[in-house]
């Protein structure tokens, strides 16, 4: 439970010592935030002794007599009128007219609270303030939490685009005062080197694209029957050719067809991202395994090649976006950081994981867990 101080300035020390004990045990559930609250209260009979606390610290609530001896609510409402500070003033007066209303709001009131009032509307205007307090930082959290995050987007973004643009402003400086004639062999190589970084850059933004959607909800999704088996034949089949050329092996493990109820661009997306990755991390001549079972209520899909391994202390982090594991043996392989990230996501809209074992030196296997309808024979 949290605590939120109370500052009750009035000139009538029976009306505070009642305030007081209406809300002294008084808690109040916010459950937009999901919090408990309680009250510290302290209460003044001046608007001298006031000042003194507020320029000392600021409480959360003040609950301000308009008609004060010396400094006026009034007063100490424009005194307080820094819109930075966060705190909400309830005014308390015997003249409960318009005019006074009007007044107190233009200067920064919150709520307005007539004398004589009952326990009940006390509470009933305290929880409101306090409601409305705890959704206004909840809402300024949130906003910074944003501003924070897109930073770090952009922050990364820059790096990862950074390295790429460099080279490719390198290979075209090297090409331009190059001669055609003598050197058509090193401008044909320089020109497949920026192709290949502009195909990374592609997959980068397109991957940007992709997770931007899945968090947003605004990728549609077209729920059918999914054979996993022809998809992940396809997935084999894309990295032919890269696997070949390093003498990789690469072999598919199923009972059978195995049908699933789901988006076939997620499944897609899926076993492309592990089988890809399972080539591109694999040592020559290695091998990839692809496996798909049944347990229970979910579908495996598991992938396990004979690469190069990552320790725990990296796996920990291999699901979050943007994260590359940057050693020796990775440093030449491209990758936008995101496919693990997107898989995590699309796994949990089956209320699924993805999990890893790895052994460095060794290799790994990622397993992805689907909870979703499935069945042994696509239907027709």
């Amino acid at each position: 439970m949290e605590t939120l101080h109370l500052l009750v300035v009035d000139d009538e020390p029976a009306l505070g010592a009642a305030v007081v004990r209406v809300l002294k045990e008084y808690t109040i559930h916010v459950p937009e935030v999901d919090l408990t609250v309680g009250y510290g209260i302290v209460y003044v009979d001046t608007g001298e002794k006031a000042m003194e606390i507020l320029d000392d610290s600021a409480p959360d609530l003040l609950l301000l007599d308009h008609k004060l001896p010396g400094i006026s609510g009034l007063d100490i409402l424009n005194y307080l009128s820094d819109p930075s500070l966060d705190m909400l003033t309830i005014m308390i007066t015997a003249y409960a007219t318009l005019e006074n209303a009007v007044a107190a709001t233009r200067r920064g009131a919150y709520d307005f609270l007539a004398k004589p009032f009952t326990p009940e509307e006390l509470k009933a205007t305290i929880y409101r303030a306090t409601k409305h307090l705890l959704l206004c930082r909840q809402s300024e959290k949130l906003a910074r939490e944003k501003r924070r995050i897109r930073f770090e987007f952009i922050s990364v973004l820059a790096h990862e685009l950074k390295a790429p643009l460099a080279a490719i402003q390198q290979y075209l400086d090297i090409v331009r005062t190059a001669d055609p004639a003598v050197d058509a062999g090193l401008i044909r190589q320089l020109a497949d080197r920026s192709l290949e970084r502009v195909k990374g850059m592609r997959k980068l933004i397109l991957d940007l694209l992709d997770v931007t959607r899945l968090e947003s909800g605004q990728k549609p999704r077209q729920m059918i029957w999914v054979d996993l088996l022809k998809t992940a034949a396809l997935a084999v089949e894309n990295m032919t050719g890269p696997a070949e050329e390093r003498g990789i092996t690469m072999e598919i493990c199923s009972d059978g067809p195995i049908c699933v109820f789901a988006d076939p661009w997620e499944m897609e997306t899926i076993l492309n991202n592990l089988v890809s990755n399972a080539v591109k991390y694999n040592v020559d001549n290695g091998r990839v395994t692809v496996t798909l079972s049944v347990t229970q209520h979910f579908v495996s899909i598991q992938v396990s090649d004979t690469g190069i391994g990552i320790s725990s202390q990296d796996a920990d982090r291999l699901f979050k976006e943007f994260v590359r594991i940057r050693t020796p043996h990775t440093d030449r392989i491209a990758g936008s950081g995101l496919g693990l990230s997107i898989i995590k996501k699309i796994a949990a809209l089956y209320n699924g994981d993805i999990t890893l074992e790895s052994i460095p030196g060794s290799g790994s296997c990622f397993t992805v867990t689907l909870n979703t309808p499935m069945g042994n024979i696509p239907p027709d």
